[in-house]
């Protein structure tokens, strides 16, 4: 955290942002741990809600419900210190009108209230559910930016200009939309996840020619904008029922996928790449066939 922050830190406490059921991140890797109920272990609340992991919110879009893990995690209150590194990396200014495309629930909108002033903070969540507890949040801590209901990946037009924007879902493409309504200097901030996989965050500044490019300032592990989620497909819709190696052709190589297999190699891959992907089948025995699967679904 720069010391710029420490006093938005201090003014807006996690756990007041944080619901009673939720599910810690793991200190390594990017699975959840059991649920934590404030209402039986407060002790062990804190302690989740005051360690540097992400805390899981939600499940499955909402359509989950109970203490149990569900299928994908969907919402969450995200890792301190990746928090405050994209702040950090937003640079902002007294003056700074700033977007954030990514509700969740509603911590970053707090912070950047308490730093720029609510009247120059736009929040947008695409979950209606989601939003209207992050908007009771940050009522109860006395704020109130602009909290808007819709599609992220639209932005919303009707603050525009922005002179930064704070992207908290991991993106494929950076919409044309929010690239339009930030102001030429301004920048923006976003998780940048490839098809292949690894993910990094990206910081770009927006050019005159409407344009925009930067550097990519760490590594990150956020959940898809719901818009750009992929669909992926089993083997058979490539192979049309044959046995491998169907109608294709068949190589070897002495390269393991185990090589190749952790964060940096996979996004250094995925940005040389499109339309490719790489999915493990795993066998009883421990050993696996690694796939590399194209998202056109074509065969050969």
């Amino acid at each position: 955290m720069t010391s710029d922050w420490l006093p938005a830190y201090k003014a807006v406490p996690r756990e007041r942002f944080v619901p009673e059921v939720i599910w810690p991140g793991q200190a390594q890797g990017t699975g959840q741990e059991d649920a934590v109920d404030l209402r039986t272990d407060p002790e062990a609340w804190r302690q989740a809600v005051y360690s540097d992991v992400s805390l899981t919110t939600q499940w499955d879009d909402g359509e989950h419900t109970g203490t149990g893990k569900g299928q994908v995690p969907t919402c969450s209150n995200s890792q301190p210190s990746m928090v405050f590194s994209m702040l950090a990396a937003l640079d902002v200014e007294p003056y700074s009108r700033v977007l954030e495309v990514g509700t969740g629930t509603g911590w970053n909108a707090a912070l950047l209230s308490e730093r720029v002033g609510q009247d120059k903070v736009v929040t947008v969540e695409v979950d209606a559910q989601n939003a209207a507890e992050a908007r009771a949040r940050l009522g109860t801590a006395g704020y109130t930016p602009l909290a808007v209901v819709g599609d992220g990946a639209q932005g919303w037009q009707a603050s525009a200009p922005y002179d930064r924007v704070l992207i908290t879902a991991s993106l494929r493409q950076i919409p044309r939309a929010i690239i339009d309504q930030t102001r030429p200097g301004g920048i923006i901030v976003s998780p940048y996840a490839t098809e292949y996989g690894g993910e990094g965050v990206v910081r770009l500044t927006v050019q005159e020619d409407g344009t925009a490019s930067g550097p990519f300032v760490g590594s990150s592990a956020f959940m898809r904008l719901r818009q750009q989620r992929a669909r992926r497909v089993h083997v058979r819709e490539y192979l049309g029922g044959k046995p491998w190696p169907a109608n294709g052709s068949k190589s070897t190589t002495g390269l393991s996928p185990e090589a190749v297999g952790d964060w940096l190699p996979m996004f250094a891959i995925g940005l040389q790449t499109q339309g490719v992907f790489p999915w493990a089948e795993n066998y009883a025995d421990g050993s696996y066939t690694l796939w590399l699967r194209d998202t056109a679904v074509t065969h050969g």
